[in-house]
């Protein structure tokens, strides 16, 4: 396949508005969750551009109670120095970057079978597990985000271009992914292990888990460019392919 990049990763919603400038990309079904409504700027726009944009889109999601605004920038690209400076200024804005990777499955390193670890495709049978370990995690950020990401994992239980996949340690749920299905890639996405199950091989599982059932496509993952987790990926023979920089405000 071609040049894998940051357009070859799945954002759920849809985009309301494109112009020259940017995308406009919202999910009103998840209207809480920041990485689901955002402006990906398709060139770096100057400050006065930057400015109108983040008016439109604050104006925007104030209409539905959103209380936030994301933004996302070319991939590849520093920030100008003056929108540096102004982020910098401004102590709201957090200022990020994703980092994307990619494997060929067969890259992937051999591991020794552990018998305290079963992983498994998310079924009929199992899927209240899935749902509840699910939101164990997401009532971190609160019962009503966590409430409406069940109704997400639903949607994504039943869509065929979604693959949930639930690992357990010693008979309890302890660690999931999702794999997002394309017809040349499968993206690991939201890969998580319970905290008091950490380093006991579970990641590890998961993800050859995924290699074994996607042979022949490459699989990609966007990783938080300041998380450790980075530097695991890079352990498993995943290659570095770029990264892209991000801002996020939340206003009170």
């Amino acid at each position: 396949m071609g040049q894998i990049t940051f357009k070859d990763i799945y954002k759920p919603g849809a985009a309301v508005l494109e112009n020259d400038l940017y995308i406009h990309n919202h999910t009103p079904e998840m209207l809480l969750q920041y990485d689901s409504n955002f402006i990906s700027f398709k060139k770096m726009p100057t400050i006065q551009e930057f400015l109108k944009a983040h008016d439109y889109l604050r104006s925007y999601h104030q209409k539905y109670g959103q209380k936030h605004v994301r933004f996302y920038f070319p991939e590849g690209e520093e920030l100008l120095p003056e929108l540096l400076g102004f982020f910098q200024k401004d102590e709201d804005y957090t200022i990020g970057f994703l980092e994307l990777y990619a494997i060929q499955p067969k890259d992937f390193p051999a591991m020794k079978e552990s018998p305290d670890i079963l992983v498994e495709n998310v079924t009929d049978e199992i899927l209240e597990d899935y749902l509840k370990f699910q939101y164990k995690h997401d009532s971190v950020y609160g019962r009503n985000y966590a409430e409406k990401k069940q109704d997400q994992h639903v949607r994504n239980y039943n869509n065929k271009s979604i693959q949930q996949i639930l690992a357990y340690y010693n008979g309890n749920a302890a660690g999931s992914v999702d794999v997002i299905i394309a017809k040349e890639t499968a993206e690991i996405d939201g890969l998580m292990v319970d905290e008091e199950c950490q380093k006991k091989g579970i990641g590890s599982r998961l993800q050859k888990f995924v290699m074994e059932q996607f042979k022949d496509k490459t699989v990609i993952l966007v990783a938080d460019g300041e998380d450790t987790p980075k530097e695991m990926y890079r352990k498993r023979n995943y290659q570095y392919l770029g990264k892209q920089y991000g801002v996020l405000k939340v206003y009170e």
